[in-house]
């Protein structure tokens, strides 16, 4: 499955969140720039479509619905969003082919402000992975956020485990999101198999922590019919090697580096682990840190590494 947070209907783990920012807007005290900040797939983008269709839908038919933090699929608002139509919606997001948001999509934008809001309402902008701003297209957005006008709303989203512009944050009121344990499998009951987390390995749940996260790993392990109970992360990575998945599978391309941390993590907190395994972790990452910058080959790392730590 594809989890697009445009058409995540249901709002599940953020309730009080949301109700706290509609109350602040529906009392002239919203901020006019908020950063969502957490980990990636945890819902900040998902809570953000969430609060513009309470905002644009509050004078149309089916409109938001707080007692069940739903949006209705009939709402005028949610349709024209999903369309990349809406008047007085626009959404930036990381281009699939690009490494950068670029300063191009913010001149875009900038078009868009300068345009008159339709009925006189609020504008909304959401600029998601805030995180892959270059230098140009951060100070271009600089500009425009200072620039005072309440009739424009920037939520602007954040994976708080990469770094991001001060000058930015600095001039946004920042809402943290995070979820409990028991919300995330709430989640991932209504989105994919029941058993799916149940049955999986434990190698895998000491280190995911978001809904996002699990969905990818479901999407990648279905596509390969993997035994989710039975295959630990040095099974894991040992796949990817012979399968070639580090070349193929965009998936494996973009967290590559975090199935090595969690490889290491295991092993760390192995009693009966070599203590020599601390400097094996600051080697390895440290080479595969190269491998990203100096665009090396990475197919010698992994036998490097399958050699010496899966079956060494």
């Amino acid at each position: 499955m594809i989890l697009n947070p445009s058409n995540q209907t249901q709002l599940i783990g953020h309730d009080d969140l949301l109700l706290t920012l509609k109350n602040l807007f529906d009392n002239n005290k919203l901020p006019n720039k908020i950063l969502f900040s957490g980990q990636k797939g945890i819902g900040k983008c998902t809570l953000s479509y969430h609060l513009s269709n309470y905002i644009l839908s509050k004078k149309e038919d089916f409109s938001y619905d707080l007692q069940k933090f739903e949006i209705n699929k009939n709402n005028k608002s949610y349709i024209l969003v999903n369309n990349n139509s809406h008047p007085n919606f626009y959404l930036i997001n990381l281009k699939d082919d690009k490494k950068n948001i670029e300063v191009s999509q913010i001149r875009d934008m900038i078009s868009f402000t300068n345009k008159s809001s339709f009925d006189n309402e609020h504008k909304i902008i959401v600029i998601d992975n805030l995180e892959n701003l270059n230098s140009s297209s951060a100070n271009a957005l600089l500009k425009v956020i200072e620039e005072p006008n309440n009739k424009i709303l920037f939520f602007l989203i954040h994976d708080n485990q990469k770094k991001m512009y001060n000058t930015l944050k600095s001039r946004c009121i920042q809402f943290k999101v995070y979820l409990e344990k028991k919300i995330i499998n709430k989640i991932l009951s209504s989105l994919i198999d029941n058993n799916f987390y149940n049955e999986l390995n434990n190698d895998f749940k000491h280190y995911y922590n978001t809904p996002g996260e699990y969905v990818s790993l479901y999407n990648y392990i279905s596509n390969l019919k993997i035994n989710i109970k039975d295959i630990s992360i040095e099974e894991f990575i040992k796949n990817i090697i012979n399968d070639y998945s580090f070349k193929k599978s965009t998936y494996i391309k973009n967290n590559l580096i975090k199935f090595i941390e969690l490889f290491f993590f295991k092993k760390i907190n192995d009693q009966k682990s070599n203590k020599d395994i601390y400097s094996q972790y600051s080697f390895f990452l440290n080479k595969i840190s190269d491998v990203k910058k100096y665009n090396l080959d990475i197919e010698s790392f992994l036998i490097e590494f399958n050699s010496k730590l899966i079956n060494g």
